[in-house]
């Protein structure tokens, strides 16, 4: 069993964190709203007053943070997961960041240190150990922490640190590419007249309940278009696909499912009478 720390303990933080609680590893936790350790705690982890005790107390540190921003305030300065590393520790940064958030985190983690291991699935595969996760590193650093990894899915490694972040905004890429496009094709049958009940219950019910939310798609799609503008890409599918996304988080949908990007397209089509 390792001693393992998680820094951030939202909706997929929380869930790992109880994952490898439940697999008998010494886990501490961190996070900027301590109540949201409180359960972790009553179950067995220890809490840590800041990302740098918590990683003193630990093998393996796991960040799961929301963006770029957050993972720069959780890794960096005096209190940061940076600070706090032991010799031969090594921090797993499973967040979706784009490759500059990446670059920076790499500047203060030296490599050896460092898994790039972002993850794909939601709730529903994180309870259920059915994440994959992208693990970009070392090989050798790979393979010995792969058993601590395979608690929470399939490990696979895609190569050196930065082919998991590249991998996983690859993989974020063609989901909101493809909502998008069912959204406009959902808009489209309501014009021509399809009936209603070939549509999904989520959409007919116009309940989202939250998997991957509007925002951090909107939030994920922003990290593609940045990655695709540093090596002069046109991926204007993708960013129309982030217009959807970011229409459907002005609408007050922000914290719904992804999905509720439909309702969006929807209801903003025009058909003719």
């Amino acid at each position: 069993m390792a001693r393992v720390a998680v820094v951030g303990l939202g909706a997929m933080g929380s869930r790992i964190a109880r994952r490898f609680l439940d697999a008998g590893h010494e886990l501490t936790v961190w996070n900027r709203d301590a109540a949201k350790a409180e359960p972790l705690v009553a179950a067995g982890a220890s809490a840590a007053q800041t990302p740098a005790e918590a990683a003193r107390q630990a093998e393996a540190v796991v960040t799961m943070v929301a963006d770029p921003e957050a993972l720069a305030a959780v890794t960096e300065g005096p209190d940061g997961v940076a600070a706090g590393l032991v010799r031969g520790s090594v921090l797993v940064q499973m967040s979706t960041v784009g490759p500059r958030s990446l670059e920076r985190l790499a500047a203060v983690v030296p490599e050896p240190s460092l898994l790039d291991a972002p993850v794909l699935g939601s709730i529903g595969e994180v309870e259920a150990g059915s994440l994959r996760v992208f693990a970009g590193g070392q090989a050798e650093l790979v393979e010995r922490w792969t058993p601590l990894l395979e608690t929470l899915g399939t490990v696979l490694r895609v190569g050196p640190v930065g082919a998991g972040t590249a991998a996983k905004l690859v993989a974020n890429s063609t989901l909101v590419g493809v909502v998008g496009l069912l959204g406009e094709a959902l808009a489209l049958g309501t014009a021509l007249g399809l009936p209603a009940e070939r549509r999904r219950p989520a959409f007919e019910s116009g309940e989202y309940p939250p998997r991957f939310s509007v925002s951090l798609a909107r939030k994920d799609a922003d990290l593609i278009l940045e990655a695709a503008a540093q090596n002069e890409l046109d991926l204007r599918l993708a960013a129309a696909a982030r217009e959807w996304l970011a229409d459907a988080e002005r609408s007050g949908r922000g914290v719904d499912d992804y999905s509720a990007v439909l309702a969006e397209i929807v209801g903003r089509a025009s058909p003719r009478q």
